[in-house]
């Protein structure tokens, strides 16, 4: 187990996720435990956007702190606290799990970027016919990502309606395509070192305005079996393999109705007026957006 990820904070993830800290490091508990995840946490930058908004600090990514929030209050963050505590909740159950360096990108320029921007989770051990090598990657940190586990092998794939694809597998890394339409391109995983300290610094850099990437917009997504549903700023979709649909939410009620109501984020931690701040917040950068012609 991780250091700092003590067998008490992994299990109350567990019970928060509602799995059986007793189960087997089988394939089916990683799917399982996956899709619990998934079901139980929703992936967004609320902690960020209130602490820039009101003074405070970002969520920390100590995997205890991203065991104990999933626990508590119902809330992770983005990819380095949903994965920090999945992999501890793994690790757990027994898992071989590893780190690799993920760099996520959308436009093709930055594609070979060496900047840590994603935690990418790797279980080894599981073979089956169709993935002899017996490694998987899950992933809780993609917001728009996968229902299921991935299995390590070159090729298209597709997941709940949405075409996605691996290309150079190795022990060390890969390529990720993301299926068309989404809000990034890929992923490149490389051998590069991540570790604790790493990956608190890069998440000082993306929760830090003005440059970090998780403070210009609040962002939040779930991912279900066969669409994602996600709010970003004051606009609400419904994401399916081939489809979209989508519409602003212009007033407080309407807004707070999308994020507790359709993205199922838990707020009761959240004080009132906090929480009225950040959708002031949100909607006048959502119509100074419109008002530039939604660049």
């Amino acid at each position: 187990m991780r250091p700092g990820a003590g067998p008490a904070g992994a299990h109350a993830y567990l019970a928060r996720i509602d799995v059986d800290p007793g189960l087997p490091p089988t394939l089916e508990t990683l799917r399982r435990v996956h899709r619990a995840h998934l079901d139980a946490v929703p992936y967004e930058n609320l902690g960020i956007m209130l602490a820039n908004l009101l003074g405070g600090t970002p969520p920390s990514t100590a995997v205890e702190d991203c065991l104990r929030r999933v626990a508590t209050v119902g809330r992770a963050g983005y990819c380095f606290h949903q994965n920090t505590a999945l992999g501890a909740g793994l690790e757990a159950l027994g898992f071989d799990v590893s780190h690799r360096h993920g760099h996520v990108w959308t436009r093709p320029e930055h594609r070979g970027g060496a900047e840590l921007n994603h935690l990418v989770l790797v279980v080894s051990g599981l073979p089956t016919g169709e993935n002899p090598g017996g490694r998987w990657w899950p992933d809780a940190g993609l917001g728009e990502g996968f229902r299921d586990p991935v299995a390590l092998v070159d090729g298209p794939f597709e997941d709940g309606g949405f075409g996605h694809a691996l290309d150079g597998v190795t022990p060390d890394g890969w390529s990720f395509t993301h299926a068309s339409g989404g809000t990034f391109r890929g992923i490149e995983v490389t051998p590069r070192p991540v570790d604790d300290d790493g990956i608190a610094s890069a998440h000082a850099e993306l929760s830090t305005p003005p440059d970090g990437v998780f403070t210009r917009v609040l962002v939040v997504q779930r991912r279900r079996d066969t669409h994602y549903d996600s709010l970003r700023g004051c606009v609400l979709s419904r994401v399916g393999g081939s489809s979209r649909v989508e519409r602003d939410v212009t007033s407080y009620t309407d807004w707070r109705n999308a994020l507790v109501t359709v993205l199922r984020v838990p707020v009761d931690d959240v004080p009132a007026d906090d929480l009225e701040a950040l959708w002031s917040s949100v909607r006048g950068a959502h119509d100074a957006w419109d008002a530039a012609g939604r660049p």
